[in-house]
């Protein structure tokens, strides 16, 4: 029989932990927990949390969160209207980075725009990436002297049916001539994702709080978790007093 595998505990993995979210008051309990380096939020993201003022978020978290890196995406499709937008926010903090994706909707690559942010002395960071292609454009792009993260969709890879963990290998052999650029694990699934991006050397990995309170169960002796889930199914069965 095979040996069971082991799994590290949440404070050992060496990888950033970015909270990804939108909602104001997860975003300050995770500050003042300190479980998080980090945090990102999308258009997406602001809107299922109902929040209509862009920049008084923006201003809001940055009020509480003042020295850990947090990206604000921009939402036109115009790449004109993308350059006014990032330079507004990035003026709001030194800590921002602006979220770009890497092509607008037409499908038209935002490279051109991401230089030009880049040479201004902006942090990026470059979002919606799925190919290798994409991030050797990027990479292209990029300014060596300015930090920059590039988030590459790994869960939505594996949605696909691939595994992400080639893709993730191969991006960061593509970044490695950009010491200030950080691969980041975007849209993980399961905290088996935080495993995986610690063991390849990602630098980064966003993961919602829903995500981040599952991740206390790291290394947890499987035996334990078996009786657990044992007497949750028996306490259930009891509680709704069903007969047979």
């Amino acid at each position: 029989m095979k040996a069971e595998q082991t799994a590290p505990r949440f404070r050992d993995l060496k990888i950033k932990i970015f909270s990804d979210g939108a909602d104001l008051d997860s975003i300050i309990e995770a500050y003042q927990k300190g479980d998080v380096s980090g945090f990102t939020t999308n258009p997406t993201l602001m809107s299922r949390a109902g929040i209509t003022n862009y920049m008084t978020f923006a201003t809001e978290v940055l009020r509480v969160v003042t020295d850990l890196p947090v990206s604000f995406e921009v939402f036109s499709d115009d790449f004109a209207e993308m350059k006014e937008q990032a330079l507004k926010l990035a003026d709001l903090a030194e800590n921002v980075y602006v979220k770009i994706p890497v092509t607008n909707t037409k499908g038209k690559s935002a490279c051109p725009l991401i230089k030009d942010l880049a040479g201004r002395g902006l942090k990026l960071n470059v979002t919606a990436i799925l190919t290798l292609k994409q991030v050797e454009e990027v990479a292209a792009a990029l300014n060596p002297k300015v930090p920059a993260i590039v988030s590459v969709f790994a869960g939505r890879i594996a949605d696909t049916g691939r595994d992400p963990v080639p893709y993730m290998k191969e991006s960061l052999k593509i970044l490695k001539p950009l010491p200030l650029a950080e691969l980041l694990w975007a849209s993980p699934r399961e905290i088996l994702n935080l495993v995986q991006a610690d063991e390849i050397g990602c630098h980064i990995i966003t993961v919602t709080p829903a995500v981040l309170s599952k991740a206390g169960g790291l290394g947890r002796d499987l035996a334990e978790l078996s009786l657990d889930t044992v007497r949750m199914f028996y306490n259930d069965a009891q509680g709704s007093g069903f007969t047979i």
